[in-house]
């Protein structure tokens, strides 16, 4: 069972910055956030080109909404958000999924050893207690995942691919994500390692619903995402 975590002191809570980085995503997001503004004001959304009301279904749950022009994929999206969370003078970030499989409940947990000094990064991982019932398949390609981050960056963590992070203004500022797509999960494990900052793993919860599964990743395009990051390592 997990140990319960204190919620968020209300005088750290607006040094929290929430990145969501949202691709026609008008189904999921203004539940995301709203569930987010409950607890952390500060919600950043950046509409990666989407073709739907992404964008005012963030508007009207409150969030800060950035806009890409075209889609330029999930780590670009990310990297505008965390530019511009830093510009506004956050002292925590927060990466959070925009479908709806992240559970606001695990934010004081992946936040707390940032701000207690004990780590400048964690990574949120649904495998530490096993607790989100994830599906046969995607068990299957998450396993290989794990394996191939631990052979490509010597990094021995148990979930490779959890887009729920939590980084230090520190650790922020050192981040340069330049592959636009997927691939970026795997450079941000590069780029941790590098870092040398201390970082931790924190369980957390993964909802798997219709909805989310469909906006998964496919084995095909995870083959894809590994052979982008490959090309991009040897190009270094």
């Amino acid at each position: 069972m997990r140990k319960p975590v204190p919620a968020v002191a209300e005088e750290n809570v607006s040094d929290i910055h929430v990145v969501i980085a949202a691709y026609n995503e008008e189904r999921s997001i203004g539940d995301v956030i709203s569930q987010l503004r409950r607890g952390y004001s500060n919600v950043i959304v950046v509409d990666d080109g989407s073709s739907d009301d992404t964008s005012k279904k963030a508007l009207q749950a409150g969030a800060t909404v950035l806009r890409h022009v075209i889609n330029r994929g999930q780590g670009a999206a990310l990297q505008t958000g965390i530019t511009f969370a830093l510009r506004r003078g956050a002292r925590v970030l927060v990466t959070f999924d925009a479908d709806g499989q992240h559970s606001v409940e695990d934010i004081p947990a992946m936040v707390a050893p940032i701000l207690d000094g004990r780590a400048q990064i964690t990574l949120g991982s649904r495998f530490i207690e096993d607790s989100s019932s994830v599906p046969f398949g995607r068990r299957v390609l998450l396993g290989a995942a794990v394996i191939f981050t631990r052979l490509t960056s010597g990094m021995q963590l148990t979930d490779s691919h959890n887009g729920f992070r939590a980084f230090s203004r520190e650790a922020a500022k050192q981040l340069d994500i330049r592959l636009d797509r997927m691939a970026h999960a795997s450079e941000i494990i590069d780029q941790i390692r590098r870092s040398r900052l201390p970082y931790l793993e924190i369980p957390v919860h993964i909802r798997y619903t219709e909805y989310s599964m469909a906006k998964g990743q496919s084995s095909a395009n995870a083959i894809k995402v590994a052979a982008d990051y490959l090309i991009n390592k040897f190009m270094e």
